[in-house]
């Protein structure tokens, strides 16, 4: 098993804990902002098993039905995790005014003294395990570049600010006897979720529809090609998009029109080669081309000039061949 499997598993296992233990006490104390953390811990739950799936799918080498590999799987699972998190949110928002209208119209509300001290053990514990598990897939993440991963990490690292939001609501109860804490604080719980499903989404979902590289990552490519620029003309038609950690770039590189095949080949490689070991997975695809071709007119062949510095040559001598030229410019 993988490191990415490692911890993806991990996230599971303390999710169902964490999430079989909220529920219970929050129906036992009748607190809202336990259970909605429930409801919270169970939407994790979930994504977490998500998560799972995409680090084993999109790690899958590429075949005939996916030919540039597994990668957008990640982004698609954490597109997915995002809309789990939004719906935990809308349900936590209708429970926690439920139980406003019930304070407000002396219906219930009430919480438990046993309750409130289970509760803040609770939240306390949950805050701890989370931050752990959470710290641990970060980490994993920046690492290999995980969506999948971090939209998991996320989810946990936001669930460690809800806990503690919630305990700190349990304390302020237990201090003041205003219940009325108890579904404000369910309040604000939903809407930084609502918040993380929204920052979520957009880290996701942009490289399924092939946005480019970052600014940063662009540049890095840029700094590469610079330091080739004394064995080609010049470069064009760069692009490049992501696919959960593979990065996928593909330009034209103008080359002397008569440069050795295999010297290009060369120049290729080590572009290649420098570019992916500055960006984590990279695939870079180069199209050589020559800087005049058949339909564009050579300014040395046709006279207009005696040398290119691109080419590097000269025209040829008054009676010498054209093929001899032609020699010379490959030494």
């Amino acid at each position: 098993m993988d490191e990415k499997t490692q911890v993806a598993s991990l996230s599971v296992a303390s999710n169902i804990i964490l999430t079989l233990t909220k529920v219970i006490v929050g129906l036992v104390s009748g607190s809202v902002s336990i259970l909605s953390e429930g409801i919270h811990s169970g939407i994790d739950l979930v994504a977490a098993f998500i998560a799972l799936f995409a680090v084993k799918e999109s790690g899958k080498p590429a075949d005939s039905c996916h030919a540039y590999g597994h990668g957008k799987i990640e982004n698609v699972s954490g597109t997915i995790e995002a809309a789990l998190i939004f719906v935990a949110a809308l349900m936590i928002i209708i429970e926690a005014i439920k139980k406003i209208q019930e304070i407000i119209y002396g219906n219930g509300g009430h919480v438990t003294d046993f309750g409130l001290g289970l509760g803040v053990l609770i939240m306390g514990v949950s805050a701890i395990m989370n931050w752990i598990v959470s710290t641990r897939l970060m980490k994993v993440a920046k690492r290999t570049d995980s969506v999948a991963l971090e939209a998991d990490a996320l989810h946990l690292r936001t669930d460690v600010y809800t806990s503690l939001g919630v305990l700190v609501g349990l304390l302020l109860i237990k201090l003041t006897g205003w219940t009325i804490i108890d579904p404000i604080i369910a309040l604000g719980v939903a809407f930084m979720i609502i918040k993380a499903s929204i920052d979520l989404t957009k880290k996701a979902f942009a490289p399924l529809v092939d946005v480019s590289l970052p600014d940063e990552e662009r540049e890095i490519i840029a700094e590469v090609l610079q330091r080739y620029e004394d064995e080609f003309v010049e470069f064009h038609k760069l692009r490049t998009r992501k696919a959960g950690a593979e990065r996928h770039v593909d330009l034209h590189l103008v080359v002397a029109k008569y440069t050795p095949v295999v010297d290009v080949h060369d120049l290729c490689d080590r572009i290649e080669k420098e570019i992916n070991e500055r960006l984590y997975i990279t695939y870079v695809l180069i199209h050589a081309e020559p800087c005049s071709n058949r339909d564009v007119e050579c300014p040395v062949e046709e006279g207009l000039t005696s040398s290119c510095q691109s080419c590097q040559v000269r025209k040829p001598e008054q009676g010498s061949e054209v093929r001899d030229w032609k020699s010379e410019s490959e030494i």
